[in-house]
């Protein structure tokens, strides 16, 4: 398996975009993906954040844990080839800042790029990328 699970809105087309921005730059498939609103993310999100409010966002889980928000994004950029781990430069700048411009584009995300009514369904291109069902308790194959 991957070595980091990136977790995602599912229904945000923007999400959907990023997810595909992702795979198509990380050749070593570091990176996993499942949607938030699946029965994985769901599950994976409990066991290492407990219980509590649902993410709107892309989360990323790695060997360091849980990372949200513009944390998430510059530790992605990273696991990327060139340049774009040149990007994890931003980590220098204040949280609190780097948090708002990520929120401020997120609370948007919808507006500007869209929304789906269903989850996005990967194609057999890329379906091995996205953790299944084996990581959950339902038996019968269902993400």
């Amino acid at each position: 398996m991957a070595e980091s699970v990136v977790l995602f809105d599912g229904c945000c087309n923007l999400c959907n975009g990023a997810v595909l921005f992702i795979i198509r730059r990380d050749p070593k498939g570091r990176f996993a993906f499942a949607s938030l609103q699946s029965r994985v993310g769901v599950k994976l999100l409990a066991e290492r954040a407990g219980a509590g409010s649902l993410p709107d966002s892309v989360v990323l889980i790695d060997k360091d844990g849980l990372h949200v928000q513009s944390t998430a994004a510059l530790r992605i950029a990273r696991g990327l080839r060139f340049p774009w781990p040149m990007a994890y430069g931003f980590v220098v700048l204040p949280r609190v800042l780097r948090d708002w411009a990520y929120s401020w584009i997120a609370r948007r995300r919808y507006k500007w790029f869209g929304r789906r009514d269903a989850c996005m369904v990967p194609t057999a291109e890329v379906s091995a990328r996205f953790v299944r069902a084996s990581l959950s308790d339902d038996s019968n194959g269902n993400d």
